[in-house]
């Protein structure tokens, strides 16, 4: 996408980077790289699959990649992927859980390509999904790219978490607020917090050169989480479905870019 190449990298008075238009190129090889994992896993999700099979195989395709992982031995946690089923909203871990027909999982991969952070997560499905598994991913992708379509400089990130708000409850489901998307670039985290909930024209104004992910979470039932003994699972506290989709996006002069697109068309489980 064109970009006018005006802007320069700096820091916002709110903490948030501004990118050069060279460092566009870096986010989109580390972002191709996750979404050709996460192409790659997707005929591994079928019943009968271990979560920690698929975490194996991920791991040996970052490597394939000549990739990291950005994951393994963040805060301690050892494993390539998180791996989030049925009412596990985020950062389920995998391990010999078998996965039985019907099941609807998020998988999460960060890698980091020559220092630059691909962040992305999908949504598949083992086997058929009930219709109210398959409304609940599709409300959730859509909330995610009516997100995406509100990202341009002089909108603000309220104007993002409204846009996916209000698609999300006009479908009588929540918005999860416990968690949210966050910068990143040449790091992991890094401000700002994107909220998947808000008011229009409050939070920051985007500008040309922000990198960041949105990532909606959404719950069939309410939206409160609580996280598990591990420290790490976070599920819903009604134990209602739980869905999420997530790109890592740059602004540019005419909108967003998104970096983490699907090579091979797979990004929503009945595509491709």
């Amino acid at each position: 996408m064109r970009m006018e190449g005006h802007f320069r990298g700096r820091i916002t008075k709110d903490g948030i980077r501004i990118h050069e238009e060279a460092d566009f190129a870096g986010m989109r090889a580390a972002g191709r790289v996750a979404a050709t994992i996460l192409d790659e896993v997707a005929p591994l999700v079928q019943p009968g699959v271990t979560t920690e099979a698929l975490d194996d195989f991920v791991r040996a395709r970052v490597a394939a990649h000549g990739a990291i992982s950005a994951t393994i031995g963040y805060k301690g946690y050892r494993h390539a992927t998180c791996i989030s089923v049925n009412h596990v909203v985020c950062h389920g871990i995998p391990g010999p859980k078998v996965l039985k027909a019907g099941d609807i999982l998020n998988i999460d991969v960060t890698v980091i390509v020559d220092g630059w952070y691909g962040d992305s997560s999908r949504m598949y499905v083992a086997g058929e999904a009930t219709r109210k598994a398959e409304r609940l991913i599709e409300v959730t992708h859509e909330a995610l790219m009516r997100g995406i379509a509100a990202v341009r400089p002089g909108n603000t990130f309220g104007d993002i978490g409204h846009a996916i708000q209000t698609h999300v409850e006009a479908n009588r489901m929540s918005v999860v607020r416990d968690f949210c998307g966050h910068g990143l670039g040449r790091v992991f985290h890094a401000p700002p917090n994107v909220l998947h909930y808000g008011r229009p024209g409050t939070g920051p104004v985007l500008e040309e050169g922000m990198f960041f992910t949105i990532e909606p979470m959404v719950n069939l039932g309410r939206p409160e989480t609580k996280v598990l003994a591990d420290d790490w699972t976070a599920v819903t506290r009604d134990k209602s479905l739980s869905a999420q989709f997530e790109h890592s996006v740059g602004v540019t002069a005419e909108g967003a870019e998104i970096f983490t697109l699907s090579p091979a068309g797979r990004f929503h489980p009945t595509w491709g």
